[in-house]
């Protein structure tokens, strides 16, 4: 139980400096870390609030994951197997549920306008096409 605990700490760290990072605004777009859907991944001001969102419920996870180290840790034998059980499923609820949440909030935001090189009768290369002869 040892080396889960340590994983689960390491976890824990982990997600808890994602969402510091995502509740202070400092988490850049990236691949990895963050909530990432295509809604979230549209400017850097939607990412920044999807994140800052799903923030307090990434601490939360991040403290269910530190809890089923303790857990396996301190119990050990099938009870504490149990109890690292249920703090994974219980943080991975806990986590979806936050990114979620980002991910509406994110896509409630209105898109921003792409001008007139984003309309097909204004593109540039279709301009003459949609004139009136």
């Amino acid at each position: 139980m040892l080396i889960v605990s340590v994983v689960l700490f390491t976890l824990a760290l982990a997600v808890a400096g994602v969402a510091v990072a995502g509740l202070t605004e400092r988490l850049p777009r990236n691949r990895w870390a963050g909530v990432r859907t295509p809604a979230t991944l549209r400017d850097d001001q939607t990412f920044a609030l999807a994140n800052r969102i799903a923030g307090p419920t990434l601490l939360a996870t991040a403290g269910l994951l530190a809890l089923g180290g303790l857990g396996g840790l301190l119990v050990g034998g099938p009870l504490g197997a149990g109890l690292v059980v249920a703090a994974l499923v219980t943080a991975a609820l806990t986590a979806g549920a936050g990114g979620m949440m980002g991910a509406k909030a994110a896509a409630a935001l209105p898109t921003s306008d792409a001008g007139a090189c984003g309309n097909s009768c204004g593109a540039c290369s279709l301009r003459d096409a949609c004139s009136p002869s």
